[in-house]
């Protein structure tokens, strides 16, 4: 029955089925050749799968990332960026890294990021002499910080799975994500030089002040937020609707550059988006009944225990597997399959569960960007009218980068512990 799954998961994924319905396929095939599960199991567990406070978190969070793209902050906050770095050579490429980590502390949704911010920076950096490449990588491989940097919604997924403080990682992920987009500015800066990419002239200390005036209540949600949550004073799911009244009142009566009209737009991109990833979730908890039906988190256990004595080469494993799993599938369902098997085996090796799931948010991240799953740089490829290939070609790079600073975070933790361990050391 095994090898029967196997091939008909790898089978339809080979056609192009969408993966949620692909991970529903085989979690009903599989439980009906079960006659010890009844099938009512399968309506059961996907109901009980969506079925959770915390996962409200993920639609409120997108309506947030939405709310900014038609409120047009996205814009006002790249001008901001550039008010910083558009006078270092390659300044708009260095402001599409910045107004994504910057976006990132407010949606917590890469794919929106991509959508927003390239849908005005793609078409402006190609006017400047930027070449299609240049522009669609960096944008594409800029936005997997918004996964990274809190808040983040495959962290609170994380979280509901293993019972981890989410506060722990969001904290954890503010140091990973800064050395991201640090590290990529870095190679901007490098092909800046040697492709003579354009800068700006260095922006008046007034027109900065009035540019961080315009900005500063769009700038003032990633600290109200992630404040909140490690303060205890609101939960994710609470910080979640927060970010949605707040963007939504900023948009419509500070910057006044959303209406009424446009709300139900909105919400049907919200309510559209929000739904690939929970059916993919509700499929993927289906398919944890059968999981468990097999017993693989024990099988996969033993195997660890018997055949493998070092952290190190376990944390290897973990990465590359989840390197091949990112190719195909989101990181949701990617979570919700394999971290309750692995999480055991984690615990035996004596890695923190919140290590354990910044090397998995890190690693799925990359998998953002490789195809054929890479959902932010076909976005990115399609804004750019550039081909996949070439796409790929150019983002190589930044996956670089960001695997560079995963292997410092998964070997030399106390890097992204730093800072956390400085403002809540109780949660570590």
């Amino acid at each position: 029955m095994g090898l029967l799954l196997m091939g008909i998961f790898l089978v339809f994924m080979f056609i192009g089925i969408p993966i949620a319905f692909v991970i529903g396929i085989v979690a009903l095939v599989g439980i009906l050749n079960v006659p010890y599960i009844p099938e009512v199991t399968i309506p059961v567990k996907m109901l009980n799968g969506l079925n959770s406070f915390v996962l409200l978190a993920v639609p409120l969070f997108i309506l947030a990332a939405n709310l900014m793209n038609h409120g047009q902050i996205s814009q006002k906050l790249i001008n901001f960026s550039l008010s910083i770095v558009g006078h270092i050579r390659g300044g708009l490429a260095h402001a599409n890294i910045l107004v994504s980590m910057i976006f990132a502390g407010v949606s917590g949704a890469s794919q929106a990021d991509t959508a927003g911010v390239g849908k005005i920076l793609i078409p402006n950096m190609k006017k400047q002499g930027y070449d299609t490449e240049t522009a669609v990588s960096v944008t594409a491989a800029s936005s997997t910080i918004g996964v990274i940097i809190p808040p983040s919604i495959p962290m609170i997924i994380f979280a509901g799975l293993t019972n981890v403080s989410v506060g722990a990682l969001f904290l954890a992920g503010i140091i990973p994500g800064i050395l991201i987009g640090l590290g990529m500015m870095v190679l901007i800066y490098v092909y800046s030089i040697k492709r003579g990419y354009p800068k700006y002239e260095r922006t008046s200390l007034k027109k900065f002040s009035k540019l961080l005036i315009e900005t500063l209540p769009a700038l003032f949600t990633p600290i109200i937020l992630i404040g909140g949550i490690i303060s205890g004073f609101f939960t994710a799911t609470e910080a979640a609707a927060f970010a949605s009244v707040y963007t939504l009142f900023v948009s419509m009566f500070f910057y006044k550059t959303l209406k009424l009209k446009d709300i139900p737009k909105i919400l049907v991109d919200t309510l559209t988006l929000s739904s690939l990833s929970l059916f993919a979730l509700a499929a993927a908890s289906a398919l944890g009944e059968l999981l468990s039906y097999y017993q693989l988190a024990t099988w996969a256990q033993e195997f660890f225990t018997n055949n493998i004595d070092s952290k190190i080469i376990f944390i290897i494993i973990i990465i590359a597997f989840f390197l091949f799993v990112g190719t195909f599938m989101d990181a949701i369902p990617a979570m919700i399959l394999f971290i309750p098997v692995i999480l055991p085996v984690a615990l035996h090796f004596e890695i923190s569960p919140v290590l354990l799931g910044l090397i998995t948010i890190m690693t799925l991240a990359i998998g953002l960007i490789t195809p054929p799953y890479g959902l932010c740089l076909l976005l990115a490829a399609k804004i750019g009218d550039l081909s996949i290939e070439k796409s790929f070609k150019s983002v190589i790079p930044f996956i670089g980068v960001i695997f560079f600073v995963l292997l410092v975070v998964a070997f030399f933790p106390n890097v992204a512990f730093y800072i956390p361990k400085l403002i809540s050391p109780g949660l570590f």
